[in-house]
């Protein structure tokens, strides 16, 4: 070999033909140019990044390393684990599905469906068909009337929720479209308008709504409410009940399970992000209302933009303010009683009992408007008030005293408001106020003189 094929052959090592010089003849091709192809090859190859789990499909970018299949199997392993841990739907059940529109409660709803198609399909494979299978139904509170949402928007939103509950495959669902007034005799729109502050107004339509998904639930026979909370959403909760002074009670709305209500509410998917949702629902298509933007005024919506911005820094971060919420004792009420297990293995049913060893199950007192749990202090601050107005207390006086810190707070107005005039008081509902602790009601739970 010359001295000139030698240092060609080691330019070309080194530059690889392709520096655009013409330091290297052209007509030099052979066993090297073949192996510099195949090496560009295996480089433009191994530049596609694929799914950490099953290694085959290309992975996404925005799925945290998975391909879209196994994507969506990662967050409906989520869903389904929750389900089955907490006992949330047996086969007897009739599941109401709170369906707002956004991609939380449509994921929800899609999930909910999925997991009723399947238990379908095995009780028509099955030859004793001994299980039935649960019913779902849907409900959409209308709440134009008593928010800033514009009614034109409200009728747009309304059909895309038709279409979207029509084009589900088989079994159908019952659609609810209820308007909040509806079901209330009082003014709302004048009830909410009387409260001064803007979180108050915001967390007393909250409280509505819970109310009024409750009765739709009991007048169609519904026995479990679905609510679409994510961990993104229940992060927000935890940062503004602590702001707001709701510490207490806050153990009771992060769990699983809620079952102070008639009908016990379950939050499948509550340790799925909201950007995971929004994500799965771009990658399959599911359509969904968009969510209209409302003002920041109030401590909801500052902590809800200092969650985006710690999402922007760490999306995890959603993630571990759950975790540490989570790590809270629960009150009773946050797990399914033992006779509530007909269809759970036995293996899984001293997870879920609340009474073990001769545990007390002691009912919580709750506060007539946001049913939260009181405090012993907010309970002697009842006994001392009746105490000193007498046992001839008024039913108005009773529930005023009845509220939670919280509530006194921000939603209900001055003491010397109220006693002068009965107005706030006559607006209110009536579930509300009959859920109001009279003094025989909570006599057992009040602390002594000593």
């Amino acid at each position: 070999m010359s001295e000139r094929e030698t240092q060609e052959r080691r330019h070309m090592a080194v530059c690889g033909s392709a520096c655009g010089s013409n330091c290297v003849p052209k007509d030099i091709e052979g066993e090297e140019e073949g192996e510099r192809l195949k090496r560009l090859s295996l480089d433009e190859e191994s530049s596609v990044r694929r799914c950490t789990k099953c290694g085959e499909e290309e992975a996404r970018k925005d799925c945290n390393g998975l391909c879209a299949g196994c994507f969506r199997a990662y967050l409906y392993g989520k869903f389904k684990l929750a389900v089955t841990s907490n006992a949330m739907i047996s086969p007897t059940d009739k599941v109401l599905v709170a369906f707002s529109g956004g991609p939380s409660s449509r994921v929800a709803l899609e999930f909910i469906h999925e997991m009723q198609s399947k238990a379908l399909a095995c009780w028509d494979a099955s030859n004793s068909q001994a299980l039935p299978v649960f019913t779902v139904g849907v409900v959409f509170m209308e709440e134009s009337n008593i928010s800033d949402e514009l009614s034109d928007q409200a009728d747009v939103a309304i059909d895309q929720i038709r279409s979207i509950v029509s084009r589900l495959s088989p079994p159908s669902k019952d659609l609810h479209i209820v308007p909040i007034e509806s079901l209330f005799s009082s003014d709302l729109t004048k009830l909410v308008g009387s409260i001064s502050d803007a979180t108050g107004r915001e967390d007393f339509v909250r409280h509505l709504r819970m109310l009024s998904l409750q009765r739709v639930a009991f007048e169609f026979g519904y026995n479990k409410l679905v609510l679409g909370l994510s961990a993104s959403a229940i992060a927000r909760h935890v940062l503004c009940a602590t702001v707001k002074g709701q510490g207490y009670s806050l153990p009771a709305d992060v769990q699983y399970v809620d079952t102070r209500w008639k009908a016990p509410v379950v939050l499948p998917i509550r340790d799925c992000l909201e950007q995971e949702l929004v994500t799965l629902c771009n990658i399959e298509s599911l359509k969904h209302v968009q969510v209209l933007d409302r003002p920041c005024a109030s401590i909801n919506g500052l902590v809800s933009s200092f969650i985006v911005r710690l999402r922007e820094d760490n999306p995890s971060r959603e993630h571990t303010i759950l975790r540490t919420a989570g790590k809270l004792k629960p009150f009773n009420f946050n797990k399914f009683s033992s006779n509530q297990y007909e269809y759970v293995p036995s293996r899984l049913r001293p997870k879920f009992q609340f009474v073990q060893n001769g545990e007390p199950n002691s009912p919580e007192v709750l506060c007539p408007i946001c049913a939260s749990p009181l405090t012993a202090t907010e309970l002697a601050s009842t006994r001392c008030a009746q105490q000193m107005k007498g046992l001839d207390i008024k039913e108005m006086e009773a529930f005023f005293w009845s509220c939670c810190q919280s509530c006194h707070f921000q939603i209900l107005p001055k003491e010397e408001t109220y006693m002068s005039g009965e107005g706030f008081f006559d607006l209110l509902p009536k579930p509300m106020v009959k859920r109001s602790l009279l003094r025989d009601e909570i006599k057992d739970y009040l602390l002594d003189d000593s």
